[in-house]
């Protein structure tokens, strides 16, 4: 028998303000713009959230996508990955423009395959 939990709508490419202390070693730090890369299905059953946060430090990683948000240039971490209890989601801040998810999605893809 599936349990499905009902919690507010949570969109895939949406951005939030999250905390993401207590790091250890490189992973990043502070309260930073993260945006959510795991599926919405999920978010129906699960109390977590897949996130990437967003940076202003350009590295040009391959692993990192090129993207503005809210009027500032930057790079999405996908190298800085990591699953939240949807409780950190403090503020939605907007969502991400629909060619900037597409290269965000190819970039998750070719990271994984």
């Amino acid at each position: 028998m599936d349990v499905v939990v009902e919690f507010a709508p949570i969109k895939r490419f949406s951005v939030y303000l999250v905390p993401l202390d207590a790091a250890v070693g490189s992973e990043m730090r502070k309260t930073r713009p993260c945006v959510v890369i795991s599926p919405e299905v999920s978010h129906k059953f699960l109390r977590t959230v897949i996130v990437a946060p967003l940076t202003t430090t350009a590295r040009h990683y391959p692993s990192r996508v090129q993207c503005r948000f809210a009027g500032r240039s930057g790079e999405i971490a996908l190298d800085q990955i990591r699953a939240i209890d949807r409780s950190r989601l403090l503020k939605r801040l907007g969502d991400l423009d629909v060619a900037t998810g597409e290269s965000l999605s190819r970039t998750l893809v070719k990271m994984f395959s």
